[in-house]
């Protein structure tokens, strides 16, 4: 990568902390220049970014020129990384991707100051989802504003971490033995991470023209062929053979996955980026090989540069187990719950023959049968995942605390109550890293 002094440069990046944001950002601090973030969460932003200066901003909330003038002060140049996949609780695709953008066209061209904007492939006016029309629609206004302007398309990010399509594919990738696949024929052109960091850099050194540019390599590949290179960066054997899901259950596949973003599961396979990826993944890189003077990195020469280490595989295994772990732990505790109440007698039995009363017994098992089925529940709230995970140890070891002491008989008993208590425990502790975000 070329080498650009950019220690006079003071950047502000929108979406600092995200898949490409965070790459962007490193990218720029190692060309000198003075980077400020803007997160939605602070403390989630000081994990991924230590030491980077961050402001808290939530682009649904800067509707208006006005609500940029903070944020704009002494910024030579905006790039923004920000983005959503569809509307939900947590978004809002009209206010993220266009009346935020229009407003902070405005609030750059009172300041002076340009911008890097990161758009995608297939955004237009009449494109087949709204993710890619309200994406076009803030382009328009950024070029309708003559703010001094750099719009990029990238195709399939490949980068060293792992979110969105990047996490997509290796968890497709970590399926054993047979690969299913929606769309597999769709073609898709892929851009590496360290090739969409040099066209930011070049572009606020003022060494790429302004302009629009997809930033896509020069053959497109099937999505079959993308997800195999992908198993064999990450060492898995190769499948015996592709399944192609058939439309029915694609669809239905992408319902459940929007329903799951109704709790906060943001699943790679909503809705919109089944649709985007049945309508192919592809751009033209001769504009930027003209103004840049050079391409993109291959598919083969991105991942024959990417180191891939033990970690990569284990995260894309978790990835595909998450979902397994959260509805056996979900229904662990749902069904505890529900056998307590139905069994309320015989529960209540055990603790009467280890000295309670009959009424405490019986408020006693109703009490905790009723917490095991909120903590089943509270654990498919993705905002209170973690929490109940930790909740759930913490309540299965009261269990065998208390039970070792009120009635130690339950450790010999037939069907090991208490001892099955230790694998639901360890499943929660196993989730909690799963948990993770970022």
């Amino acid at each position: 990568m070329s080498r650009h002094d950019l220690s006079g440069k003071q950047v502000l990046v929108l979406g600092a902390y995200g898949f490409i944001g965070a790459a962007v950002t490193r990218a720029l601090q190692a060309e000198s220049a003075t980077v400020q973030g803007m997160v939605r969460d602070l403390g989630q932003g000081s994990k991924i970014l230590p030491g980077v200066s961050l402001k808290q901003g939530d682009l649904r909330e800067l509707l208006v020129a006005q609500d940029w003038q903070d944020l704009l002060t002494d910024v030579d140049v905006v790039v923004n990384c920000a983005g959503a996949l569809q509307d939900n609780a947590d978004d809002d695709l009209e206010a993220v991707h266009h009346t935020a953008i229009a407003a902070l066209a405005d609030g750059c061209m009172d300041h002076g100051a340009s911008v890097v904007q990161f758009s995608a492939i297939g955004a237009g006016a009449a494109a087949s989802t709204h993710f890619l029309r309200s994406k076009a629609a803030g382009d328009a206004a950024l070029r309708a504003s003559g703010v001094p302007l750099w719009i990029l398309k990238p195709g399939l990010v490949i980068g060293q971490t792992d979110y969105g399509g990047t996490a997509l594919l290796r968890m497709l990738a970590a399926v054993p033995w047979v690969q299913p696949l929606a769309y597999p024929d769709t073609p898709v052109q892929c851009v590496g991470m360290q090739d969409l960091c040099k066209a930011v850099t070049d572009a606020v050194a003022g060494h790429l023209p302004q302009g629009t540019y997809d930033l896509v390599e020069d053959t497109p590949h099937s999505l079959a062929e993308v997800v195999r290179s992908t198993r064999r960066w990450l060492g898995f054997p190769e499948t015996r053979f592709t399944v192609a899901l058939p439309p029915i259950l694609t669809k239905a596949v992408a319902e459940l996955a929007d329903g799951l973003a109704r709790v906060g599961w943001k699943s790679p396979l909503r809705s919109t980026a089944l649709t985007v990826m049945a309508d192919g993944v592809t751009g033209d890189p001769e504009p930027y090989r003209a103004a840049s003077g050079l391409g993109v990195a291959s598919l083969t020469d991105i991942y024959a540069t990417l180191p891939c280490a033990r970690e990569h595989r284990l995260t894309a295994q978790m990835t595909l187990l998450m979902p397994l772990v959260v509805a056996t732990l979900s229904l662990f505790w749902l069904l505890s719950g529900l056998f307590g109440l139905v069994s309320l007698s015989t529960a209540s039995d055990v603790l009467i023959g280890a000295g309670w009363s009959a009424p405490m017994a019986l408020a006693g098992v109703v009490f905790w049968s009723l917490g095991d089925i909120v903590l089943g529940l509270a654990i498919l709230w993705r905002p209170w995942a973690a929490r109940a995970c930790q909740a759930q140890i913490a309540v299965a070891m009261f269990y065998l605390i208390a039970a070792s002491i009120t009635a130690p008989d339950l450790w010999s008993d037939p069907l090991g109550p208490l001892v099955k208590i230790l694998p639901a425990m360890i499943l929660s502790l196993v989730a909690l890293p799963m948990l993770d975000r970022r």
